[in-house]
């Protein structure tokens, strides 16, 4: 939602409930831990009050651990932090999952997915950041299919129900090769809000279709 356009946002999230998407997807950005400042509480509650599918929400803040009660009252379904800025992961973890939400991980680019061995059995989700976080419309990384793979195969071997999530760049372009590699949903921002039809682009998204 942060490419949407927040001056029509109750015609933007009608959109989305009722497109092919199954989630909604809210960077929620401080200006110190990325170098961007989105919005808060108020736009996630007003999201919320409106969508008709879960909350994905994404948490790229400083100490995280302050918020969690309070994106659970706004209407976050899936609360995500990251692996950057949380001192005590699993202890994060755990509140996450005790407060009735799903608990998930992110990994900025230069974070390896080794460093998720020992945490992930307490994630429901893990998101590759496949861009530096702060920012819609950046380049994909690609070396994120080779992280995406090495994820998907500690997600098996440990033998847990994690979903593998990626965010950045995506788009119809990629889409494919991206589930190929193992994941199983796909952040997209630009690649919807920015094209002429948003409906049909997240149809293309979602079944890894090329367009021609």
């Amino acid at each position: 939602m942060l490419s949407s356009n927040f001056g029509q946002l109750d015609a933007e999230v009608k959109m989305v409930n009722k497109s092919v998407a199954d989630w909604f997807h809210l960077d929620i950005m401080d200006g110190v831990f990325v170098p961007n400042i989105s919005y808060g509480f108020p736009v996630v509650k007003a999201v919320a009050k409106e969508a008709e599918k879960p909350l994905d929400v994404h948490l790229m803040i400083k100490n995280p651990d302050r918020y969690l009660a309070a994106f659970k009252d706004a209407g976050a379904a899936w609360l995500t932090v990251h692996y950057e800025t949380c001192t005590h992961l699993h202890r994060t973890l755990r509140e996450i999952r005790n407060s009735g939400m799903k608990a998930g991980v992110a990994l900025n680019p230069h974070t390896p997915v080794a460093a998720l061995s020992d945490i992930l059995q307490e994630t429901d989700l893990v998101l590759i950041m496949s861009v530096n976080p702060g920012f819609g419309g950046q380049t994909f990384i690609t070396q994120t299919y080779r992280k995406i793979a090495e994820a998907k195969e500690l997600i098996l071997r440990e033998n847990v129900t994690t979903l593998l999530e990626v965010d950045g760049g995506v788009g119809a372009q990629n889409a494919e090769a991206l589930y190929a590699a193992g994941a199983d949903v796909l952040v997209a921002g630009h690649a919807v809000f920015g094209a002429a039809d948003p409906m049909q682009a997240m149809c293309r998204i979602k079944n890894g279709i090329i367009p021609k």
